[in-house]
């Protein structure tokens, strides 16, 4: 399928904002998969409840963490400004506002003067055994990865997997990172003609240990596949809203 039928059918669906396409299906999936990758307990009927309603259907016993609630209702917002800035090239400043609006009313993180929302971290930050750049190195790092990215004249997905690779190795906001970076993919593959894709939750250890593989052994088979596989899911998405019926 033709990216472009498919970067169409997102943008002309978020206009028209009705129920049931691609856009919808694509929102509700990506914001679920993304967060519950972090940890968020937000099921998804309840995403597709705070979607669809704006309010949270849940059991009388459950008790809604109100961080988890927020970030799925910004992660709907981030994923519509990524549709609405396609046409722009990748830059500090997009990356900066894609972590704002994920992060914006988050309680106990946006209130804290440290977290710096929308800007880079204040404190250092880790992950697993990783090495992160310092908060006084992440804006030298930065403006270093999307100088390599930009002279990359015809990028491939490996590139974008490489560009995530890095990024998440910097780790350049306080919280939010892998989020950020795996909208960063999905956006940049649409932006490139390539075929978007998101990580599903159920291959959260592949994507995790193929990150770790690729920083640590240079291995990149591991996380390419893994993102292949995602890729191949998301075109069979495609495929079933957007194909003419037989």
């Amino acid at each position: 399928m033709e990216i472009s039928k498919i970067k169409k059918a997102l943008i002309e669906q978020k206009n028209m904002n009705l129920s049931g396409n691609l856009y919808h299906k694509t929102q509700l999936d990506f914001a679920y998969n993304n967060n519950c990758i972090e940890g968020s307990t937000i099921t998804p009927d309840e995403t597709a409840s705070i979607y669809d309603t704006g309010t949270i259907l849940t059991s009388s016993d459950k008790v809604i963490v109100l961080k988890d609630a927020t970030e799925t209702k910004n992660h709907f917002t981030l994923f519509k400004y990524m549709l609405d800035t396609i046409e722009d090239k990748l830059t500090e400043d997009m990356i900066k506002k894609y972590h704002f609006i994920l992060k914006d009313g988050t309680l106990t993180d946006s209130e804290k003067y440290w977290f710096n929302v929308g800007e880079y971290k204040k404190k250092k930050n880790f992950v697993g055994n990783i090495t992160t750049s310092l908060p006084s190195e992440v804006s030298k790092d930065m403006k270093s990865l999307l100088k390599w990215y930009d002279k990359i004249p015809k990028k491939t997905i490996e590139d974008i997997i490489e560009f995530h690779v890095k990024f998440e190795r910097i780790h350049p906001f306080q919280d939010g990172n892998g989020r950020i970076g795996r909208m960063i993919m999905f956006r940049e593959c649409l932006y490139n003609d390539i075929m978007p894709f998101f990580i599903e939750d159920r291959n959260k250890d592949f994507y995790l240990r193929g990150i770790k593989e690729y920083q640590t052994n240079g291995e990149k088979g591991y996380l390419i596949d893994t993102c292949l596989n995602s890729q191949d899911n998301y075109e069979k998405m495609a495929n079933f809203f957007l194909e003419e019926d037989k």
